[in-house]
């Protein structure tokens, strides 16, 4: 396909403010940017609105939803790359006779599609074809699961021998790093030293180290230490996992935890540095617990698998209903999803406005009534946070959707408007972005996205999916 993209006011991505011009297009490719440009193609007028290059949602548990589903909540929101495999769980390698924990049991039964080897579900990525590119991590939660006799310990010696043999062949095959889930069941037994023992084989192939962290509550800032001992013995580079202080005790401590960042990032060695997303809601999403729902003023079901009907109900209405008592309705739930309204906004935005920053949605396409980050973050971000609150201007918002993430985990050809880069781009109108979707209602598109393009073909056009599916694997060179 060649087209020029005519008028629009340009953002490129590293920050700078937008200036009017044209982007000429040719098989996939950015090959001109500029005024007066000859044209190529098809002309597309888009005066009045704004160019962006594609935006990179920096955490999502898409690794299924790729493969499978059209990406509608993803598209529509302006996104074209999705780093998948976060919090220690990822869709490969994982073998067709291991049961997952219910802490994973997000990615699918026995009964579904699995990848024993990790350029497996990349080679199937390429060859069905995806609605967004996809940039893949190796879960810590899934080695162990395909490693391990059982996951309440450290591995044996020859346990973790054996990962690190599989997570070498992982990143031989594509994979961009490691993430780990410290938090989950599968992973709360590991100790630093076997994070750094795997670490260190990502770091061999210049790899990234993702982590959600064992405590995002009262040991927040011991947690944080724990990543960057492990990104300072491993010589690699860290991303914090959708930073959160999470727990009414905690609200207000986004500034001593920012505060540590800086001052770590400061001690590194040149070549390394240790990063963060965050999603634009106070409320976060994960498996149903007591010990969650006891830290949040108010508790959301998004799914449960022996009573899918109660999604969207609240844990509180549904223990009334039923008779029980917290405990008791967990466990009649269970395994369960929710919602937990567990943060304070100010954090929020602190957090979100930090020049380190990367957005990330952290949304799950499997939940019945998910949380409407999903849908919304992407928009909610340019439209709530950069123009109705001005926390920062509509240039920074795109700066950490777009090269920010594609800096951070090495996609060297995206998250720019430039000639040679990758035709991943969204046209917007920056007059009337917005999230629409709710806790009430969450899968509702965005409104203000216009025209989304993955690889140079629309994906998403006309408030509709086109049905293309452009969308790649991408590997480190």
């Amino acid at each position: 396909m060649r087209y020029t993209i005519r008028g629009a006011t340009v953002f490129d991505g590293r920050g700078t403010a937008g200036v009017v011009a044209d982007v000429c297009v040719a098989d996939g490719r950015i090959t001109a940017v500029g005024t007066e440009i000859d044209p190529n193609g098809t002309e597309i007028d888009a005066s009045g609105l704004a160019l962006a290059p594609g935006f990179i949602d920096a955490h999502t548990h898409d690794d299924r939803a790729v493969l499978t589903t059209d990406c509608e909540p993803k598209i529509s929101q302006g996104v074209t790359t999705s780093i998948t495999g976060n919090c220690g769980m990822s869709l490969a390698p994982l073998s067709d006779y291991v049961e997952l924990p219910a802490a994973m049991a997000w990615l699918g039964g026995r009964s579904q599609a699995r990848y024993e080897r990790f350029g497996d579900y990349l080679d199937e990525v390429d060859r069905r074809g995806s609605a967004v590119n996809v940039a893949a991590l190796v879960g810590h939660a899934t080695l162990r699961v395909g490693t391990m006799s059982s996951l309440d310990r450290p591995a044996s010696e020859t346990e973790l021998e054996a990962m690190r043999q599989t997570l070498a062949d992982c990143m031989h095959h594509g994979a961009i790093g490691l993430s780990t889930g410290l938090e989950y069941e599968p992973a709360t037994a590991a100790p630093t030293t076997e994070l750094i023992a795997l670490a260190n084989v990502v770091s061999q192939f210049s790899g990234i180290y993702a982590s959600h962290l064992r405590d995002e509550t009262d040991h927040v800032i011991e947690a944080m230490s724990e990543l960057f001992t492990i990104v300072k013995a491993a010589s690699i580079r860290g991303v914090i996992s959708h930073h959160k202080c999470s727990g009414l005790a905690n609200f207000g401590r986004s500034v001593e935890t920012l505060a540590h960042i800086e001052d770590v990032q400061a001690s590194l060695d040149v070549g390394l540095d240790v990063g963060l997303d965050a999603y634009p809601y106070d409320a976060c999403s994960t498996i149903l617990t007591e010990e969650f729902a006891l830290q949040a003023t108010r508790t959301l079901i998004t799914s449960s698998r022996p009573h899918p009907e109660v999604a969207g109900d609240g844990l509180e209405e549904i223990a009334a209903r039923w008779g029980t008592t917290t405990t008791e309705t967990i466990a009649g739930l269970s395994p369960a999803g929710a919602v937990y309204f567990d943060m304070d906004e100010a954090d929020v935005r602190r957090i979100i406005a930090h020049p380190l920053t990367m957005i990330g949605s952290d949304g799950l396409p499997g939940d019945r009534h998910p949380h409407p980050r999903l849908w919304g973050t992407f928009a909610r971000v340019l439209g709530h946070y950069a123009r109705d609150l001005g926390l920062f201007p509509i240039e920074e918002a795109i700066r950490k959707m777009t090269s920010l993430p594609a800096t951070r985990f090495g996609l060297h050809d995206r998250g720019r408007i430039a000639p040679g880069m990758a035709a991943d781009l969204v046209l917007f109108d920056p007059a009337t972005v917005i999230d629409t979707a709710t806790f009430s209602q969450p899968k509702r598109p965005a409104t203000g996205i216009e025209t989304v393009w993955v690889n140079g073909r629309p994906v998403w056009a006309n408030g509709h999916v086109t049905g293309a599916r452009s969308g790649v694997s991408l590997r480190p060179r």
